[in-house]
């Protein structure tokens, strides 16, 4: 880098010698398109410096209206941006250190100075104020950036963390005032659960120095106990002399809200997805683990010791079909039998079950709405919800409590974002649950709807119950909204959409446990061989004739085939190469008086891709066990009225 140019020396020398020979120096040097300024006392030399600009001073302590030290007092408080070299005849070390110390840059004694070495003092006076200058300008840039930066910014010291300097942000966001900051350190600002743990965790919120745009996010505390998340970015700096951090500190406590509220339904999509696929799967293993277990029971002797284990078997095979059914709700995959009714009806209709349910520990209180509007919806899920919900806070009010179910008509005039899923503005009907139990925190809530989550000891709870929930409310188009707090127990409102029209009454009629038989010929298409073979066999027990392919091509052969008639197709809805609702539309046109019967253990979305809920076809869900579907064939192939699209009979 070139040196910086001298272009203006104010000399302050009151001997006509001296000053004669500094001008002849100068010549020497070749400086001679520098300007040099004369004056022979300091009160002069104050009116040049206070009306233009010089590179340098020149200086005699010996003046006539100043001596000594004042002399460069004065010359260094008339110009302090400017290089003061000292150049006088007392040769006396102490006075030199102390015109040092007041503000020159260098002391030269007449008579023992070269002409180059005065020069270069002059030159590197002339850039050392430069350098001091561009300090100064740069240090008071960054002031006022620190200042007047919106974001929280501070100084911690490198070792201890503790605040060497806050800017107002920070003062205005944390509510410490600046001088409760400088007593603190970065690690007052945790949670105070984690305060006293210097590991490299509490390091990075305190501020440790991060990679260049990297940013760490934390939780910080403010002054009135409020918590909120932060992203931190820090970097090292020297302050007044110490190794120190600078850190930005930038409150993303509502976007990481909004954030949460978009990547929920996209979570629960996903598990949704898997727990529909893992039902699937399970609905065919248990189908052959229950009819092979049905077999066996019709076979044994009802003496037989072995009669019981079978049982056993029969009963933990149902209870795993009770979790598949979980699953598929959900999954929102469960088919739904819906019908006009009326929450208070399907409320009171639980109220003995659920007293005994919840024991004599909870008091248990309705309070239904008069005039309340009618939903369009499955009243065996209703009941589901309402039972999942009070088993959920039986368990949380494990000292006894209140629990209370209420309804009412609402109306929502925009999508509420607290709600779990969003929903169109409108009229609904509101079914609350309220309990004085344990509560939640927010991680928890976070995560209550997601399948086998659970806070329960482990073999006290599958964690299906609220995901369950979750599902049903979802495929209703309803909405959940969830408040509660450690030790104030939960609420969980469920909004349902209001329709027009009365409720219709329920008139289902229990199955009779007769398993009927049958005579007629019966083509079974299934791609699962195991549960193909058992399906079989359930069959020819009731006196059925049985064709049987494994997928569609072979279903279609085996019919060209067969000379005789085929009463009822019985086939999987899901399969490779041609579909059940394919394979039936080209079957029923060489036979059209041919009545068919799908088996899914898919349901809702994937039925209705493959077409499974045209008009004219019925459905039969599995697992099921041989008395279900010896009745879905007679109920098939007796003569019934037709049922409208979409409706299962």
């Amino acid at each position: 880098m070139s040196p910086i140019p001298i272009s203006a020396v104010l000399l302050v020398e009151d001997n006509p010698g001296d000053a004669r020979l500094f001008r002849e120096m100068f010549k020497e040097d070749g400086l001679q398109d520098a300007e040099l300024t004369h004056v022979e006392c300091m009160s002069d030399a104050e009116k040049q410096l206070a009306s233009r600009s010089f590179d340098i001073i020149v200086l005699d302590l010996g003046l006539p209206d100043a001596q000594g030290l004042e002399a460069a007092r004065r010359a260094h408080a008339a110009a302090p941006d400017v290089p003061l070299v000292v150049l006088t005849g007392i040769d006396d070390e102490s006075l030199a250190a102390q015109a040092l110390r007041v503000g020159a840059q260098d002391y030269f004694v007449k008579g023992q100075i070269q002409t180059r070495e005065l020069l270069r003092a002059m030159r590197h006076g002339r850039e050392r104020k430069a350098a001091e200058l561009a300090q100064r300008q740069s240090d008071e840039s960054y002031r006022r950036l620190f200042d007047s930066s919106p974001q929280p910014m501070w100084v911690l010291d490198a070792e201890s963390k503790a605040f060497l300097a806050v800017n107002d942000a920070a003062v205005r966001k944390y509510g410490y005032s600046r001088e409760e900051f400088l007593e603190m350190d970065g690690y007052d600002l945790r949670p105070a659960e984690e305060r006293g743990c210097a590991d490299a965790g509490m390091a990075a919120t305190a501020g440790r120095a991060l990679p260049l745009g990297s940013l760490d996010s934390f939780k910080h505390r403010k002054k009135s106990g409020e918590m909120m998340d932060v992203e931190i970015a820090s970097g090292p700096i020297a302050f007044h002399g110490r190794s120190a951090l600078l850190t930005l500190a930038n409150d993303v406590t509502e976007r990481n809200s909004l954030q949460a509220q978009l990547f929920r339904p996209q979570k629960m999509a996903s598990l949704g997805r898997m727990a529909g696929g893992l039902a699937h799967d399970l609905n065919n293993l248990m189908g052959v683990v229950m009819g092979y277990g049905d077999i066996a029971l019709e076979q044994l002797d009802p003496a037989s010791p072995l009669r019981a284990n079978v049982e056993a078997m029969q009963g933990a095979a149902g209870r795993a079909v009770a979790i598949v059914h979980q699953l598929l709700v959900f999954s929102s995959k469960q088919i739904q039998q819906p019908r006009k009714l009326c929450l208070n009806a399907v409320v009171e209709g639980m109220v003995e079950i659920l007293r005994h349910l919840l024991g004599d520990d909870i008091q248990f209180s309705f309070n239904p709405c008069p005039n309340l509007g009618t939903v369009k919806a499955d009243p065996g899920q209703i009941e589901q919800v309402i039972m999942n919900l009070a088993l959920n806070a039986r368990d949380a009010m494990f000292e006894g409590g209140q629990l209370t179910i209420s309804t009412a008509n609402v109306e929502l005039d925009e999508a509420d974002p607290r709600h779990e899923f969003r929903t169109p503005a409108g009229p609904y009907v509101m079914l609350t649950v309220s309990d004085t139990g344990c509560g939640m925190d927010p991680n928890t809530q976070a995560r209550i709807f997601e399948p086998f989550f659970t806070t329960k000891e482990q073999g006290k709870g599958t964690g299906l119950g609220l995901s369950t929930v979750y599902g049903i409310v979802k495929q209703s188009a309803g909405s959940i909204l969830v408040r509660s707090e450690p030790g104030h127990g939960a609420t969980f409102g469920i909004c349902f959409p209001r329709v027009e029209g009365a409720p219709r009454p329920d008139n289902a009629m229990h199955p009779s446990k007769e398993i009927p038989r049958g005579s007629e010929t019966v083509l079974l298409v299934e791609d699962a061989e195991p549960l193909r073979v058992v399906v079989k066999q359930f069959l020819q027990d009731a006196g059925y004739s049985v064709l049987v392919a494994e997928d569609g091509a072979n279903a279609l052969e085996a019919a060209w085939k067969h000379a005789g008639p085929i009463d009822l197709l019985l086939t999987d809805v899901v399969m490779p190469g041609l579909s059940g609702p394919r394979i039936s539309r080209e079957l029923r046109e060489a036979r059209p008086g041919m009545k068919v019967l799908l088996m899914s253990g898919y349901a809702g979305d994937a039925l209705c891709e493959h077409g499974a809920l045209e008009p004219g076809l019925a459905l039969l869900e599995k697992p099921f066990t041989r008395g279900s579907l010896m009745r879905k064939l007679r109920e098939v192939l007796d003569p019934v009225e037709s049922l409208p699209c979409g409706e299962l009979r």
